[in-house]
């Protein structure tokens, strides 16, 4: 299973329940990666998505604590047991954990890649992404692209893994 973000200076990801910030590649890059994949998010981030639907060419599963939530065109599960039951059946280098900041949390342990566009501004955030360079003894990053930049915004790839 692999997590995907986009995360400032300070691994922040959001603020308010939207991005921090949109650039194009990376939402290339994004969709490149989860087209004819599975992608894991919590509601509210669910909701946050254009039009508030499910994202198209994927099977999204979407974690929530409301009982009675549904979502047409997703599968709704209540515990991450129970996702993780839900993705048995799919191959785990084609699932993506999407966000937001307690999804990540709660899924981080059972991944074992990490795809980071890590832009080089800080923003002001209130949703973060756990810092993988502070956890050298699980996590190593593998590789790294060229700057990147969009108008001033300098932006990189990264892909980390979890070490064995």
């Amino acid at each position: 299973m692999n997590v995907i973000a986009a995360v400032d200076r300070n691994w922040g990801i959001g603020f308010r329940n939207e991005l921090l910030v949109n650039i194009p590649a990376d939402q290339r890059f994004f969709r490149n990666m989860t087209t004819g994949g599975v992608v894991i998010a919590g509601r509210k981030t669910m909701e946050s998505l254009p039009g508030g639907m499910p994202l198209p060419n994927r099977e999204n599963i979407v974690l929530t604590k409301k009982k009675n939530y549904c979502l047409s065109g997703a599968t709704v599960a209540h515990s991450v047991d129970e996702v993780l039951e839900i993705v048995l059946s799919y191959e785990k280098d084609k699932i993506f954990v999407i966000g937001g900041e307690t999804i990540f949390r709660q899924f981080i342990p059972y991944c074992n890649s990490a795809y980071i566009t890590k832009i080089d501004y800080a923003y002001d955030a209130d949703a973060f992404f756990p810092d993988l360079d502070k956890m050298p003894d699980e996590w190593e990053l593998v590789k790294d692209s060229e700057e990147q930049t969009y108008y001033d915004i300098e932006y990189y790839f990264y892909q980390y893994v979890r070490k064995l």
